[in-house]
């Protein structure tokens, strides 16, 4: 007998897992380096545990809602944006979970803020317990970020005057403008693509990504998903120029961003107008808009540069991982190639996402909103750096333009897989972390099939 799914239960059960994340995160979460607790400290644990036990709860209140989604009567996609900020609430006030980005992101900001070049030097420069807070891989290494996002961290810091608590909410609050942004746009782009636009909320904006790491992570990729969102919804209009334009905006958040002018270029053509034509406003308006910001953010154009910002020696992208490998065995064969393996896997790397870029695109011109989810989730898996949030850069738009409902199941189940990839702290992982977050997820399974077999059995009662 299949576990009785409404809408009502979906959102309690929800709710309760981002509850959780929360309440765990308070002393699990990757915290202000004066409230960090050593992590066999008892409430450090405690709070991990309840951390994984509100991640397997969210996971499943999604897949319910999903089946939902999918029945013969669905909730509307208003129903759905009550779910998201419903479970979104317990976050709002959360401390940084899953990652020390926004740490990082403040710091600079507060640079720019102090016309410091904050391409050429790291927070390390700054100083002070902004500083402090940053990772110390990151310290010494400039941002990697375009000068829109950038000018929003400023004019930030000189809101909140580089008090942390405030700035952390700030942070928060574009993040949230940013996954706003997404759910506004994906029912259109479904629209657009012939999909379901529940369906597209579901697994675009309710995704347990999204709630993890946009949402409680604050992460900046939220808001180049947001701007990316409409500036194709845009340029699906009469406003190819404005859909350039906020594409635009997107990629001077983060590059990746930048796949989104070919869609706009694409969706001109469909829409009448001659190529040369479309490829020419779309080239004049990413230009000025590439300007105006820059001028208006003051940041030079040091960001170009910044793109080849060093990774982590331990990033689990493919790339990194095989040189990695290829660089061990260099060196037990005594070869002098040993250091050059990284390198020449990482170009590998950018070789094969070019190719299969283009194959995409060669294959998926007439549909260009899934040729540029596609593209993006490969940038994100064969780039030289990857984590968890990468991958909702190609999520997003492959919610949206799904052909089929095969494709969705197979995006959902590497969204479950990735949702519980991440400790809270954003740190490494060692056995007696790891074994607390599997005691926490096994606790939320255990719990969630008492309940199964405890609505059953009303029903076998009636039937006995």
């Amino acid at each position: 007998m299949a576990f009785p799914v409404d809408l009502r239960r979906c959102q309690v059960l929800g709710l309760a897992g981002t509850a959780f994340l929360a309440l765990g995160g308070e002393t699990s979460g990757a915290l202000p380096v004066r409230d960090l607790l050593a992590p066999a400290n008892i409430h450090a644990a405690l709070g991990l545990v309840g951390v994984y036990f509100g991640v397997v709860l969210l996971i499943a209140a999604w897949l319910l809602l999903g089946r939902l989604v999918r029945s013969t009567e669905p909730p509307t996609p208003r129903d759905l944006l009550l779910v998201l900020a419903v479970w979104a609430a317990p976050l709002l006030l959360a401390p940084p979970l899953f990652s020390r980005d926004v740490y990082s992101y403040l710091a600079q900001g507060a640079m720019v803020d102090a016309h410091m070049d904050v391409y050429a030097h790291g927070p390390s420069q700054l100083g002070g317990p902004l500083a402090d807070e940053v990772a110390p891989l990151w310290r010494h290494t400039g941002a990697p970020y375009g000068p829109v996002f950038l000018a929003v961290a400023s004019a930030l810091s000189g809101l909140t005057r580089g008090e942390l608590p405030a700035g952390l909410v700030g942070m928060r609050l574009v993040a949230l403008l940013g996954v706003a942004l997404m759910a506004a746009a994906l029912p259109r782009l479904a629209r657009h693509s012939g999909a379901d636009p529940a369906a597209a909320l579901w697994l675009g904006a309710l995704n347990p990504l999204v709630l993890l790491h946009l949402v409680a992570g604050a992460h900046n990729d939220a808001i180049m998903l947001g701007l990316l969102g409409v500036g194709l919804v845009a340029a699906l209009g009469r406003w190819p120029v404005l859909g350039a334009v906020l594409v635009t905006l997107a990629a001077l958040v983060k590059a990746p961003a930048v796949l989104g002018l070919a869609a706009v270029v694409v969706l001109q053509v469909r829409a009448g107008r001659r190529p040369a034509k479309a490829v020419v406003t779309t080239v004049v308006a990413a230009a000025a808009t590439t300007v105006a910001a820059t001028a208006v953010a003051g940041t030079g154009y040091g960001w170009i540069g910044a793109l080849d910002t060093p990774v982590s020696p331990h990033n689990w992208a493919l790339s990194s991982l095989l040189g990695r490998a290829t660089g061990a065995l260099l060196e037990r064969l005594g070869s002098d190639l040993a250091p050059l393996a990284l390198p020449v896997w990482h170009v590998l790397g950018l070789a094969v996402t070019a190719v299969v870029v283009a194959a995409i695109w060669w294959r998926l011109r007439p549909r260009p909103v899934y040729a540029l989810g596609l593209s993006l989730a490969t940038v994100a898996a064969f780039g030289p750096a990857i984590r968890p949030w990468y991958a909702l850069w190609g999520l997003f738009l492959i919610a949206a333009a799904a052909p089929t409902a095969s494709v969705r199941h197979r995006v959902a189940a590497v969204t479950g897989v990735l949702a519980l990839a991440t400790l809270p702290s954003g740190g490494p992982v060692d056995s007696g972390q790891l074994m607390l977050a599997v005691s926490g997820g096994v606790l939320a399974v255990v719990v969630l099939w008492q309940a199964h077999q405890a609505a059953q059995a009303p029903a076998l009662e009636r039937t006995a």
